[in-house]
């Protein structure tokens, strides 16, 4: 710090002290705006020691002052990265939107902690502020999806800067179901883990199937083919296929060229969650396509899946593993794993092959139709 912004903030202080006893709440204000100013013109000079100093001033004048001066003081601090964090804490902590938004929305000084806790215990105005923050961890957006309403989950959803935990999107895929907006939005977004995408089309689908069913029974046939239609286009459409699953499907078309693709590296891809890598290969063992594989694999009953296992030769406990993959990822209720122990040992093998082909043959036919 220079002597000359040395000797401005000593006189500042004997005039805060003068002003915290005896100062009216103008005087307060007054200075509350010379401190501001002080400490914005040397901001990024300052060494820890001197914004502990303006930290402990700024929470001084802040217990003396109505809340339209520390709504200016908060919009005044948001943008600075090395403001003093015990300020900023409190006005993210302000019941008061006015106060609380400029920080919560911009600020640099809070971690995730302070934005967790905020969205646990605050307004839903709070909570729409956080959402629009440049940048938001998975932990940040998992909260916001549980507390926040439909408007903080929409800009959550379609902040850019957004990130979503497997649990955040099973979440919202659960939301938008009923709620055509936010399910456009949520598949719109590029990082989507593919299982998620399919479940979000499949759940829309029906959606869509019974409003438009309802409004309109005699044509009920032609709106279910068009459903099915066009959730086909939307299953192979680029902008389904994120980069990561297609380095995915990559990876094991090079381990079954390779002769190295097994039940067995099925297995270790269900056992770590790797959902497009697992389907890719069941795909491959059983000769689908993979949208074969992926429309079996998220129905939500486990016949499909127990089909495609059972074509592929699999244990019981691959497809073990392959179901709690499956429940684990789309937050579906848990599968009967007894029941489809039991529904496994019983299909032939030839029953499996002839449920296959029906699959395929749809799947060939939907474009012509």
């Amino acid at each position: 710090m220079s002597s000359k912004s040395a000797h401005a903030s000593s006189d500042l202080l004997d005039e805060l002290q003068t002003t915290l006893a005896h100062g009216t709440v103008a005087r307060r204000v007054e200075t509350l705006r010379r401190v501001t100013d002080l400490f914005l013109n040397g901001a990024v000079d300052y060494g820890d020691e001197q914004i502990a100093l303006f930290d402990d001033v700024f929470n001084c004048l802040m217990r003396h002052i109505e809340a339209s001066a520390k709504a200016l003081l908060a919009d005044r601090l948001a943008p600075v990265s090395t403001a003093p964090p015990l300020t900023i804490r409190a006005l993210a902590f302000d019941d008061l939107i006015d106060v609380a938004a400029p920080v919560l929305s911009q600020s640099e000084r809070l971690d995730d902690d302070a934005l967790i806790e905020t969205a646990r215990n605050k307004s839903q105005a709070h909570l729409m502020a956080i959402s629009t923050r440049k940048s938001l961890s998975g932990a940040v957006t998992d909260v916001l999806i549980l507390r926040g309403d439909d408007d903080v989950v929409r800009s959550t959803v379609n902040n850019p800067g957004a990130q979503f935990t497997e649990r955040g999107y099973g979440r919202l895929v659960a939301r938008a179901e009923g709620d055509d907006n936010l399910a456009t939005c949520i598949g719109l977004r590029p990082s989507i883990p593919r299982h998620h995408y399919l479940k979000l089309i499949a759940k829309a689908s029906a959606t869509v199937r019974a409003r438009l069913e309802a409004a309109h029974p005699p044509l009920a046939g032609d709106v279910s083919a068009a459903v099915k239609e066009a959730t086909r286009r939307a299953r192979s459409a680029p902008s389904a296929i994120t980069r990561e699953t297609a380095i995915a499907h990559a990876l094991v078309k090079s381990l079954y060229e390779d002769g190295r693709l097994d039940e067995h590296q099925v297995a270790a891809f269900a056992q770590a969650g790797r959902f497009d890598e697992a389907n890719a290969a069941i795909a491959a063992l059983a000769s689908v396509p993979i949208a074969v594989a992926e429309t079996m694999m998220v129905e939500s009953r486990s016949e499909g899946l127990l089909i495609l296992a059972k074509v592929s030769g699999m244990s019981w406990s691959t497809v073990k593993a392959i179901i709690n993959m499956r429940d684990e990822l789309s937050s579906m209720d848990r599968a009967n794993l007894e029941a489809c122990r039991q529904t496994y040992e019983r299909l032939r093998t030839s029953t499996a092959q002839q449920v296959l082909r029906f699959h395929r043959m749809q799947q060939t036919a939907a474009p012509a139709a």
